[in-house]
């Protein structure tokens, strides 16, 4: 087996983050569900894996970065004879977001095949990703999250050791939770601005030069002002996202009333026709509800 890394998934984050490592010199071997981006990694050094069997055959560290659990156990092969065959004496980094349960059943499995797990996801929406600068958080055996630690470099500007899985995602689902109220709250303050007949570029120069901007406010509410929905974070991605926050507090008897009202909010959103916009897109939904509570006629009705 070569020293390879193996690189599944090539979706809006994933593109970006095997590029970097491809283009810091890591011998990357890629494979995706989609083959969107094949030329784009090729140019960048990368080897296209003609199929699944063939990257987990050439490498020894396969990192993940899929869309949900479902596409985490389709490419293990979980619950099939694959399973064993792709994660026997190889160190799976899993960098998808998921609950912390599967990840603590995954990493369990993977463990009684002989393999090795870490979680690894990571904060940040495509820009970050395209910068190479993601905050990693990482958790599993010391020894493995220090090699995964120096391997995810090229990807991130900070990374940070959470201990025992699942450690890692139960943090990044606490970061989650302050980033998707945190938008929502902006998008609703920008609807309010919006219907008060307040002029948008002044309410942003407000904001921007007060104490709450932040890098994502800036950038979010400069799509907010210019209607750019393109996508950085899904809303079908957040609403996945707020999903596993509500199941994480509910398990564990929190109450997340403010991460609630955003969830559904992303929920209409997204029933709107909006899911693959970027989360910025709630303040349709918010505009929905403005609309119906002041009688306003709807949009085609």
């Amino acid at each position: 087996m070569s020293t390879s890394i193996g690189f599944i998934g090539l979706g809006v984050m994933g593109t970006p983050m095997a590029l970097n490592l491809a283009r810091s010199g890591v011998p990357l071997v890629v494979w995706s569900r989609s083959s969107t981006h094949y030329d784009t990694l090729r140019n960048a050094g990368g080897i296209v894996a003609e199929s699944l069997d063939a990257l987990f055959s050439r490498c020894e560290t396969a990192v993940l970065m899929l869309a949900h659990e479902e596409a985490i156990d389709e490419v293990l092969g979980r619950r099939t004879p694959l399973f064993a065959q792709r994660v026997a004496q190889r160190l799976i980094v899993n960098m998808s977001t998921t609950s912390p349960g599967y990840s603590r059943a995954l990493a369990d499995e993977i463990h009684a095949c002989k393999g090795r797990y870490v979680e690894a996801p990571v904060s940040g929406s495509r820009k970050p990703a395209e910068a190479g600068q993601l905050v990693v958080m990482l958790a599993g055996d010391p020894e493995e999250v220090d090699r995964v630690r120096q391997l995810v470099q090229p990807m991130c500007r900070d990374s940070l050791v959470c201990g025992d899985v699942p450690a890692a995602l139960t943090m990044k689902l606490a970061v989650n939770l302050f980033l998707i109220t945190m938008v929502t709250g902006l998008a609703e303050a920008t609807n309010f601005a919006l219907r008060h007949g307040i002029d948008l570029a002044q309410f942003a120069h407000a904001l921007n030069a007060g104490p709450m901007a932040s890098d994502v406010s800036r950038i979010k509410l400069d799509k907010l002002v210019t209607q750019d929905f393109s996508v950085q974070a899904a809303i079908t991605d957040v609403l996945k996202n707020s999903r596993l926050v509500a199941e994480a507090a509910r398990s564990a008897g929190i109450a997340s009333p403010l991460l609630d009202a955003s969830h559904a909010l992303y929920g209409e959103t997204e029933t709107m026709g909006h899911g693959g916009l970027d989360m910025v897109a709630v303040i349709h939904a918010l505009s929905q509800r403005s609309a119906q509570a002041t009688g306003e006629a709807l949009p085609g009705r």
